[in-house]
């Protein structure tokens, strides 16, 4: 047929054959139809055939891109997986580091904070130690203050007390102590440098003029009382009584006596009185009864000294008793005048100063009375 040979072979006119443009009248056109039919049916048919193919193909390649592309995603979520692993891995790792370290540190806590519990507690029985014995040191001192207050402020040199200066006595009623008890550098007796058989000539009949430069510089002491020997006025006292006063033949002696003095830790005793025991200690250091361990001369020794609370005694003769008890007497009238206890007038004070700087000149020119 002509649609058969159109759709096999090449589109090209047929040679001969001749296709009526205009049908004339009374000619029948069925059988022109009929031809036109079959070769329609036969074309869509092939079309049809085409159509199913390229869907195949294009089906088989569509499953082929799909499984390429499922594979890549699958290999894709393997390796984030393997990574998601290694993280996991990883952070397990530092959780459980994170979780030694934080044991180890709240048990270096504990035992720092146990450690700082038993520090407190001895601290606290220490303080509270210190703090018994301080209140024991306040009571004995309390006790002290009141004892001698009446004796201090009342002694003046217009009228001094006769109780503190036996000397001043009538030769009858005389009494003097011989020797003392064991007590502090703060309440040593206050001991006259006159004999018992010499009769003093009474303190007003002394002829006394002040010396201007003297005055002024315990003036400006008693504006702000210090025991700071670096002030003009206790340095010269350093200088000219305190320091010949207390510089004995054993020079390491006497510099730890001058610093209990200074800082009242100074006790001194009779010998006959004593009741404790001596410590061990050698005989060339505390020397003994016979021979003064500060001048080192073979001496009868009445007292002993002790160094605050070192348990060490240390025989003296009465010549430096003497020289220790005036420079004592010393440093306890001024420090009743730094605490405000003597209530004189400026110049009363200057020469009670006076009177315990002759004290301790004497003493360290040999003199003290025949009790000592």
């Amino acid at each position: 047929s002509q649609a058969s040979f159109e759709e096999d072979g090449p589109k090209q006119p047929a040679v001969g054959h001749w296709k009526t443009l205009m049908p004339s009248k009374g000619s029948k056109e069925e059988p022109e139809t009929g031809c036109q039919d079959a070769g329609g049916v036969d074309e869509s048919q092939s079309t049809e055939q085409l159509n199913v193919s390229r869907l195949r193909s294009s089906s088989v390649e569509i499953r082929e891109k799909g499984s390429e592309f499922l594979k890549e995603e699958l290999h894709k979520a393997q390796k984030e997986l393997k990574l998601k692993d290694k993280e996991c891995e990883r952070l397990s790792k530092v959780r459980e580091q994170l979780e030694q370290e934080l044991e180890e540190l709240t048990a270096s806590l504990f035992e720092e904070a146990h450690k700082m519990v038993r520090e407190a507690n001895t601290k606290q029985a220490a303080s509270e130690k210190q703090l018994r014995e301080a209140r024991g040191k306040i009571d004995m001192l309390q006790a002290e203050v009141t004892a001698l207050k009446t004796l201090v402020i009342t002694s003046t040199p217009s009228s001094p007390n006769r109780d503190l200066h036996p000397q001043l006595q009538s030769p009858s009623k005389a009494v003097f102590r011989k020797g003392h008890g064991r007590n502090k550098s703060t309440s040593s007796a206050m001991v006259s440098a006159t004999s018992q058989n010499v009769t003093p000539e009474p303190v007003s009949h002394e002829c006394k003029e002040v010396d201007s430069i003297l005055f002024a510089e315990f003036q400006a002491w008693k504006e702000s009382p210090t025991l700071d020997k670096s002030c003009s006025f206790l340095d010269r006292i350093y200088r000219e009584d305190v320091g010949p006063c207390l510089d004995f033949t054993k020079q390491e002696l006497s510099e730890l006596v001058r610093v209990a003095v200074e800082q009242n830790t100074l006790t001194i005793e009779p010998v006959a009185s004593q009741t404790l025991p001596v410590v061990k200690v050698s005989a060339e250091e505390c020397s003994g009864p016979k021979k003064c361990a500060l001048s080192g001369l073979p001496r009868t020794c009445k007292h002993r000294i002790m160094l605050g609370d070192s348990g060490n005694y240390y025989y003296i003769s009465p010549s430096c008793r003497a020289r220790i008890t005036a420079v004592c007497n010393f440093f306890t009238y001024i420090r009743y005048i730094q605490q405000g206890l003597v209530r004189q007038d400026v110049e009363l004070m200057y020469w009670e100063v006076m009177r315990l700087r002759r004290e301790m000149s004497l003493a360290k020119l040999g003199f003290y009375p025949s009790e000592m």
